[in-house]
């Protein structure tokens, strides 16, 4: 609430950081690490995700109380979305072509995708579509609008752009470190942590989150391009 004592502001988005943020690393650790294949690491994983998803509905509403917004743009953004989702493409597919026969162990990978079920090619188009199509827009939602304020609430925007950014890296690297080994969890991490900062920064730029998610659609279509490499590639050169 802009008529609070900006300390009480301080401590109010504080909270909703450490209420939030542990959520979406404790639901990929439990289903992959501690109790991967369970019904008790999928449950976690589940509501991890519930919670990731309503949690900012909920504090707006009775702790902020703000007003819903599908976040319009009114400032334009659509181009500056395009070209740097282009960009971050255009760089993670040049560092797979220079680095991903030397890091990027394909048997791993594959066994992976058979344990969570997405080494057919319907299974893995359908989930390639839900994260671009749904995935995406939910990621921007949370991490772009809900923690980039709360950030830029306790630090200056662009310091917000880069602690939003580190946020919303490190459940990811729990999740590649389960599909690679550590230099290559550790190289696409630092490629998932530059495509926050451009996208938190598009938010604070455009004020609206669908810049960024065109941006970042059009990198998740490379990420599954090179993921259907890896896993169809052996296939489709016989």
């Amino acid at each position: 609430m802009e008529d609070e004592p900006a300390a009480t502001q301080r401590r109010r988005a504080l909270l909703a950081l450490l209420l939030l943020v542990p959520a979406p690393s404790a639901g990929t650790l439990a289903a992959m690490v501690f109790f991967p294949g369970s019904a008790t690491g999928q449950w976690v994983f589940a509501f991890s995700k519930f919670w990731l998803f309503m949690f900012p509905v909920v504090w707006l509403k009775l702790v902020d109380r703000g007003r819903f917004s599908l976040s319009p743009i009114r400032n334009g953004g659509w181009v500056a979305g395009l070209v740097s989702g282009v960009l971050l493409s255009l760089g993670i597919g040049m560092a797979y072509v220079m680095l991903g026969g030397y890091f990027i162990d394909g048997h791993l990978f594959r066994s992976k995708l058979h344990e969570v079920g997405l080494a057919t090619v319907p299974a893995y188009a359908a989930g390639a579509l839900y994260w671009i199509l749904v995935n995406s827009v939910l990621e921007e939602y949370v991490w772009r609008w809900f923690v980039y304020e709360k950030c830029a609430v306790l630090v200056r925007p662009l310091y917000a752009v880069v602690l939003s950014a580190v946020f919303f890296s490190i459940h990811h690297f729990f999740a590649l470190r389960s599909y690679f080994s550590l230099l290559p969890a550790v190289l696409c991490t630092a490629g998932v942590f530059a495509g926050g900062v451009v996208w938190s920064w598009l938010y604070s730029r455009y004020k609206s989150i669908w810049p960024g998610y065109l941006s970042h659609a059009v990198v998740d279509l490379m990420v599954f391009a090179i993921g259907a490499v890896l896993l169809f590639g052996d296939a489709l050169s016989r």
